[in-house]
């Protein structure tokens, strides 16, 4: 099947758009419909292989990773070629992935956008630092530090947003001077096999230095970290994954970059607008149904101010638009499969049957019987061990929780084994930033400002993962520190 001329049923290894080992492919779902929208290229062990071989002689037989000038060349040409085919790419997200049309605009706008700012930092970045004269035992030294791509990098994205991660991984990596392996999530395959196909055939990025695997296999990944010719695994997906990551990577020691699961408090002082506090929790565990690990899915009220903050939450929640993601009108669509629908669903169950009772929500909507959709869900006063406030359901879940002053709110959000992000509002400014400062997360968001940007380091604390995407920080994870001295 094709979108606008972009080929997904395709891998690309060594430069060439290929079928998998056999000619293998697998049905993709719409998650809105539960119908096949066409097939992926489904690779085998022997793809795996072909396109490690690829990327390992591209990194070492070319100038890719020292020609700093034809790689600004090639990013500037992908972003050309993602620009132009906007349209088809937000098509396939909708199609594959569940978007809403209404949210999807962002979802492909910013990322690309990102592709344009690390192209320009690339640009006036520099690899090499002076560190002057030293004298060691009457020695003189002139030293200094060289910058220097690790290698081959293997990038593995999760299903929920397939393109935006794909390219905070891809375009900082490339930049770097790195040769990469892409894998793609089996649930949302497409996006990743149309970025294969720009770069083959609107780039001039040479041959090995960009490969792209889809494979209906999840463990298909591993064959990429425990393989010796990878030298960096930048990961995105869950805490239990990224767990079995630093498992296999430790037999090579292997450098893995984590971008792991959340469970991200959202601490709403009684002298906040509470509307636009609580608001935050609601709109972001129904955006795109709760599928991001930065959703800020646990809320935290001041015990005095909760009955009231509840009854505003399950108002909020009971008037959320969800339904087809392509009425422009609904804000969540379907969770993106069957099996992962089941598993929100078993949490949810699982609360129920230890007492809980939903003020709102709580199952599969009767009026959409066809779909993989999860009604908008609201917990209130469980208790702090409870699986559903402590793990992260991923799905349009929200949990409230009481608190009885500043240090209970601050000890009650760094409770979780999670720091990805977290929010807090109050009336003082400075007590909100005061707050924040206390949260062991790598993001927060201070009384409604947004961080995301090119420009922002996004990663987290605790078991949220290890390093940071996006930024300079983000460009530079991809980059090995050398020391150099000679005499002076």
């Amino acid at each position: 099947m094709t979108f606008a001329g972009l080929n997904v049923a395709k891998l690309l290894i060594d430069g060439q758009l290929v079928d998998a080992e056999g000619g293998a492919t697998y049905e993709n779902i719409n998650p809105a419909t539960e119908q096949s929208i066409g097939v992926a290229a489904d690779a085998s062990t022997g793809d795996i292989n072909a396109a490690i071989a690829a990327a390992r002689r591209a990194f070492d037989e070319t100038s890719w990773s020292t020609d700093v000038a034809f790689r600004v060349r090639c990013l500037r040409q992908l972003h050309e070629a993602l620009a132009k085919h906007a349209e088809p790419f937000k098509a396939m997200m909708t199609a594959e992935v569940g978007l809403p049309t209404k949210m999807v605009g962002s979802t492909f706008d910013m990322p690309v956008e990102n592709v344009g700012w690390v192209t320009d930092l690339l640009e006036k970045y520099e690899f090499s630092q002076d560190l002057g004269l030293g004298n060691i035992e009457g020695f003189g030294a002139h030293r200094w530090t060289e910058r220097e791509p690790y290698g081959v990098v293997g990038a593995i994205v999760p299903w929920n947003q397939p393109l935006q991660v794909a390219l905070a991984k891809v375009a900082p990596a490339l930049a770097a001077g790195n040769t990469v392996i892409l894998k793609g999530p089996p649930t949302t395959p497409w996006c990743v096999s149309a970025l294969g196909k720009l770069v083959a055939e609107y780039t001039d990025i040479p041959a090995g230095v960009f490969n792209v695997i889809t494979s209906s296999a999840n463990d298909r990944g591993e064959e990429l970290i425990t393989d010796p010719r990878v030298d960096l695994i930048s990961f995105t997906g869950s805490t239990a994954v990224g767990r079995r990551i630093m498992e296999l990577g430790a037999q090579t020691v292997k450098k893995c970059f984590l971008e792991l699961g959340g469970k991200s408090p959202n601490i709403v002082f009684e002298d906040a607008d509470l509307r636009t506090g609580i608001g935050m929790s609601t709109f972001m565990v129904c955006l795109h149904g709760g599928q991001g690990c930065a959703t800020l899915s646990r809320l935290l009220l001041p015990r005095s101010i909760f009955e009231q903050g509840v009854q505003l939450a399950s108002a909020m929640l009971s008037a959320m638009p969800y339904g087809d993601p392509l009425d422009p009108n609904n804000v969540m669509g379907p969770l993106n499969s069957a099996r992962h629908r089941d598993r929100v669903e078993a949490m949810v169950d699982r609360a129920i049957a230890s007492g809980a009772t939903p003020v709102v929500g709580g199952r599969r909507p009767p009026q959409l019987e066809t779909g993989y959709y999860f009604e908008p869900t609201l917990f209130a006063d469980l208790p702090e061990d409870a699986e559903i406030v402590q793990n992260e359901v991923f799905g349009p879940v929200l949990v409230i929780q009481a608190f009885e002053d500043e240090d209970d709110a601050v000890r009650i959000a760094n409770n979780t084994i999670f720091g990805l992000s977290g929010a807090v509002f109050s009336g003082d400014h400075e007590k909100s930033k005061r707050v924040a400062r206390k949260i062991r997360a790598g993001t927060m968001i201070v009384d409604g400002g947004i961080y995301y940007g090119s420009d922002v380091p996004f990663g987290g604390y605790k078991q949220s993962g290890i390093g940071r995407e996006m930024g300079t920080i983000g460009f530079e994870e991809y980059l090995q520190v050398k020391a150099l001295c000679e005499p002076a």
